[in-house]
């Protein structure tokens, strides 16, 4: 369950997604996501529950994607996650590039 609702994407797109967005402003605000990926995330945590997907009566028809209320009460934790990841990446990136560094002599 967790690599459903824990990898780096959905973690993104529950941190921007602070009211109901538009797919294209959303992709705008997650540099570096793709189309493809960005409607693999949205469709993922749909079916997962934590977010829903609002067809706005508009012409053309708009959608937004919002949090639901168990996708809410998942914003804190992964708030903590998130800061932590910032604060400790470049300490992470150091000991990757020890690890490969000495790997790679020994294959």
């Amino acid at each position: 369950m967790l690599d459903q609702i824990a990898d780096k994407w959905s973690m993104m797109v529950m941190a921007v997604l602070e009211e109901p967005t538009r797919f294209n402003e959303l992709k705008r605000r997650l540099d570096g996501v793709t189309q493809r990926v960005l409607t693999q995330t949205l469709r993922r945590l749909e079916r997962n529950g934590m977010i829903e997907r609002i067809v706005l009566p508009t012409s053309p028809v708009g959608v937004q994607y919002a949090l639901t209320p168990m996708g809410e009460s998942l914003r804190e934790p992964f708030g903590h996650l998130y800061t932590w990841a910032i604060e400790h990446s470049a300490q992470i990136r150091s000991h990757q590039e020890r690890y490969d560094a000495e790997t790679a002599g020994g294959s």
